[in-house]
């Protein structure tokens, strides 16, 4: 049977001949067919060439490509699937994710970094979360569990306890519930991050249940915290805290707006380091709290903060608001924080470029009166690899940066 087609208007096959895996509707002339949302589609130039095979939206992103090679589109879909999952996990064990007694949790599928637009999957110490973000990708998720069972455990011994679908806040349409949907029912689990107990909620928590995708600089915040003062701004369940605890500062506090989130971020810090431990929790508004503390000689307020709040420029339409709430909350910061301090601060907007990130920072700095240098880029880990053809994969920028 002849797949639906997607025939783009003369000069607008130059990003699908660079291997870009968006197809926007703007570059499409007309539609042969009558594709239904998440429909596999063929997309061809102006001239009738077959170009690409993905999933169909009805969106600006009008197809996510699966595929750019003629003689895999002709393949049935689970053998497409398949091979991209092998090669996914072949990938973390050839880094040694598998395997880690002091990390077993990791992103396993990252996407178009792993060239499944709208599949993310990550590990959790043997639950499996899967995320679909397309309708297409979703209606797979049968076929995708049974490859991830057989991959993880026939092919490689990986035990696999649960297969969670936490897929209602980002498949369009609605209607996706969230729950196990393979396996036992768990609805917390226990993981290891760099040798810090961590629990993790699956229905409650957000993304896929904890931001693994900063594995690497809450690493770099244990190794720069001793004796420090740190503040944790957008803390979620703690995990930036509970390396600055467990590389000996003298005093952490973990605020965020979620009363849920602080106290899993209190239960968080008991498991790893009891009940006396130099630690506060506080569910308030960032910006609020910023105002409230002590500025100066960290003896009175903080000598580290890090910023890491959520999304603030979902799309280029929000773009220029959300530069405006990261500037006023790093300025705020700047101003709180002691001199010589260290500020870490986080977009993980898809939107707000590199660019637009560091210019953000300069003015915040200028409208703060204070000197700052970068100490340095930080991205996310490497479990989240990013597609040459696909930048706007590396969707999380941060700066390390030293505040007089």
């Amino acid at each position: 049977m002849m797949r639906p087609r997607l025939i783009l208007a003369s000069g607008k096959e130059k990003a699908v001949l660079r291997r870009h895996p968006w197809i926007f509707s703007g570059a499409v002339k007309h539609i042969e067919g009558d594709p239904q949302e998440g429909d596999l589609v063929d997309v061809v130039d102006f001239r009738g060439q077959w170009m690409a095979t993905g999933h169909y939206q009805n969106e600006s992103i009008i197809c996510k490509v699966l595929t750019f090679e003629v003689d895999e589109a002709a393949l049935p879909i689970e053998e497409i699937l398949r091979r991209r999952i092998h090669s996914a996990v072949n990938y973390r064990v050839a880094l040694g994710f598998f395997g880690d007694e002091r990390t077993n949790v990791f992103r396993l599928v990252h996407a178009e970094g792993d060239y499944l637009p709208g599949l993310v999957a990550d590990w959790y110490n043997g639950v499996l979360v899967l995320q679909a973000h397309s309708v297409g990708m979703h209606r797979l998720l049968p076929v995708l569990v049974e490859l991830f069972v057989h991959e993880l455990q026939t092919c490689h011994g990986y035990p696999l306890r649960s297969v969670f679908d936490k897929s209602s806040a980002t498949v369009p349409g609605g209607g996706v519930q969230d729950g196990i949907i393979w396996g036992e029912e768990i609805a917390e689990n226990e993981v290891l991050e760099n040798g810090i107990r961590l629990t993790v909620n699956f229905y409650e928590g957000q993304k896929t249940g904890f931001f693994i995708d900063q594995r690497e600089n809450r690493a770099l915040v244990q190794q720069l915290a001793l004796d420090r003062r740190l503040l944790n701004c957008f803390g979620y369940t703690g995990g930036f805290s509970l390396a600055a605890l467990k590389g000996g500062a003298d005093y952490v506090e973990t605020v965020d707006i979620s009363k849920k989130a602080i106290a899993l971020c209190e239960r968080n810090v008991e498991l790893n380091f009891g009940t006396d431990v130099s630690h506060c929790g506080v569910a308030a508004d960032v910006l609020e709290y910023l105002s409230t503390i002590d500025k100066g000689d960290c003896a009175r307020g903080f000598d580290f903060i890090i910023l890491d709040p959520p999304a603030f420029a979902k799309n280029h339409r929000s773009l220029q608001a959300g530069l405006k709430g990261y500037r006023s909350i790093n300025q705020r910061a700047m101003e709180k924080i002691a001199s010589g301090g260290l500020l870490m601060t986080f977009s993980c907007s898809q939107a707000v470029g590199r660019e637009d990130f560091q210019t953000m920072v300069f003015t915040a700095a200028m409208n703060a009166g204070r000197r700052v240098r970068i100490v340095r880029q930080l991205p996310h880990a490497m479990d989240h690899p990013v597609s040459i053809h696909h930048p706007e994969g590396e969707y999380l920028k941060g700066l390390l940066l030293e505040v007089e």
